[in-house]
């Protein structure tokens, strides 16, 4: 098959992101982020469409500017129909459609989960790709999940989090500390100073491969509540280790199902994807588990574990090869099945 270079669009929430592919390589992968949303502790949904607005056609030039390649050049356009924002979605998705339709060019819809699972397939986020089946866990602000991939495009959800996702959990137990939005980076960043087992907090009993992060969140809320009440400067006086000990506590719910996932399935290739797992402290626990358990395991490349363009155009890269395009009357969908 002659090469083909496809450009991706990401717009699933506050990153406006654009990226160029050629085969599995990447060309460039330019992001634009919403600093907006840092002062209301969250995204706010109508001022990240609107931030869209502003940055997808600059994001999109500078990525075809990095990339070296003029608009005719593209073969197809991949973008992320869902699940995210949907104000977001549409910016993104009616961006998509109307320079495919300008270009004549085929269109190809993405679904978010699936780009960050096979961000592992681009040439440069690993030294070698998973072998399938291969087992994932995506973990971010809004999604925690172990994934079954047994093909490209043949996954199975084996377990997810009934309540909170770990990101959310990190983000609004940040918000107790009093940490800036979002927080998880900053946890991560405190938690490398303090000793991870000063602090215990329960961990919940939850039945299969399915997670809850709501308890963990509770329990910090009313250990705090009462050491505040002895100490006013409890959290400032602890807050390394605070941190290090929820960082412990939130992997080591992530790393046992993960565990007794890989043990019951008899499968030793094991991914993470998704921003948090960018996260020091879950990386090192893959690390360790490599040793402790004979795992291969597939940690993507900083850049590929936010969400970012570039998953999104592999993904598209692996349908144009397949021939499997958009009807351009496709509309966004802020919920979309893996």
């Amino acid at each position: 098959m002659s090469s083909s270079i496809i450009l991706g669009i990401e717009s699933s929430c506050d990153d406006t992101s654009a990226a160029v592919i050629r085969d599995s390589k990447i060309l460039s992968n330019i992001a634009a982020n919403q600093e907006i949303h840092n002062e209301y502790g969250g995204v706010v949904p109508e001022l990240a469409s609107r931030a869209h607005q502003q940055n997808i056609i600059p994001v999109v030039e500078k990525a075809f500017l990095k990339a070296n390649i003029q608009q005719n050049e593209i073969c197809a356009i991949g973008f992320t129909r869902g699940p995210g924002l949907l104000g977001s979605l549409l910016v993104g998705t009616s961006f998509a459609k109307s320079l495919a339709m300008s270009l004549d060019i085929p269109l190809i819809e993405v679904n978010h989960l699936q780009a960050h699972i096979l961000a592992h397939f681009i040439d440069d986020a690993n030294p070698a790709p998973p072998s399938f089946p291969f087992l994932c866990l995506t973990v971010s602000g809004g999604h925690t999940m172990i994934v079954l991939v047994k093909d490209y495009f043949d996954m199975e959800i084996i377990g997810k989090t009934i309540d909170d996702a770990a990101g959310e959990a990190f983000d609004k137990i940040g918000k107790i500390f009093d940490l800036d939005y979002p927080a998880g980076p900053i946890v991560d960043r405190l938690a490398k100073e303090g000793n991870p087992n000063a602090f215990q907090f329960n961990k919940p009993k939850m039945e299969g491969y399915d997670y809850s992060f709501s308890g963990i969140k509770t329990s910090v809320l009313y250990f705090i509540q009462k050491e505040v009440r002895k100490n006013p400067d409890f959290i400032k006086d602890n807050l390394n280790d605070l941190c290090a000990s929820v960082q412990k506590s939130i992997i080591e719910i992530l790393m046992d199902k993960l565990e007794k996932a890989a043990k019951e399935l008899k499968i030793n290739d094991i991914a993470i994807a998704g921003g948090v797992s960018a996260n020091s402290g879950l990386r090192k626990a893959m690390e360790d588990n490599r040793e402790r358990l004979g795992w291969n395991i597939f940690i993507p490349k900083f850049e590929y574990t936010t969400d970012n363009a570039a998953m999104i155009a592999m993904v598209a890269k692996l349908k144009y090869e397949r021939g499997e395009f958009t009807d351009i009357r496709t509309t966004a969908t802020a919920k979309y099945d893996l």
